[in-house]
């Protein structure tokens, strides 16, 4: 319902894979900061409205290191919105309270080049936007990460260590470390 082009790609562009996180249909490739965290929510809120608005929570305080003023949450609908455009998305699995799936921010405007063949999240008649259009200096997708693992390391109480390898290590509250 929400994929334009009935062959099975976003209007000639990417591939569509079916996926069982929460949300309807979305849109990950460059130009996109996506951050899937593995969480046990046991050690937070065992509540999953809880843990989206935290999720939504980095994103905002990401962006407004960024320099992005106006974001914000809407009524209804998850994910970070400025001036009626959703910036970042978030979708979401949880089981036995471990999570899954996560969020997704459009950095730069090679994030927005194959929105034009779904409707993100099934939200007909709704646009996305992209840091990069929101800023007046130019913020490139390592710096915006950079500001992403410390909104995330402030809002989950953690340290996210890099390791010697592409992995990351997370060290939780009370210091245990958890290599991922």
């Amino acid at each position: 319902k929400y994929v334009l082009d009935a062959a099975g790609t976003a209007g000639g562009g990417p591939e569509v894979v079916r996926t069982d996180r929460g949300g309807e249909v979305t849109y990950h490739g460059p130009g996109q900061l996506t951050v899937y965290p593995l969480l046990d929510l046991r050690g937070y809120e065992m509540d999953m409205h809880w843990y989206v608005r935290a999720l939504e929570e980095c994103v905002l305080r990401a962006l407004d290191a960024a320099g992005v003023v106006g974001a914000g949450r809407e009524d209804g609908v998850t994910g970070v919105w400025v001036d009626g455009k959703k910036v970042a998305a978030v979708g979401v699995k949880c089981r036995r309270w471990c999570t899954a799936h996560g969020m997704a921010v459009n950095v730069d405007r090679r994030s927005m080049d194959n929105f034009g063949g779904i409707v993100p999240c099934g939200l007909e008649g709704r646009e996305v936007g992209c840091v990069e259009d929101l800023v007046e200096r130019s913020v490139s997708l390592h710096e915006f990460a950079g500001y992403m693992r410390n909104s995330i390391e402030e809002v989950f109480r953690l340290v996210l260590v890099k390791g010697d390898t592409p992995e990351r290590t997370l060290v939780n509250r009370r210091g245990k470390e958890k290599h991922l």
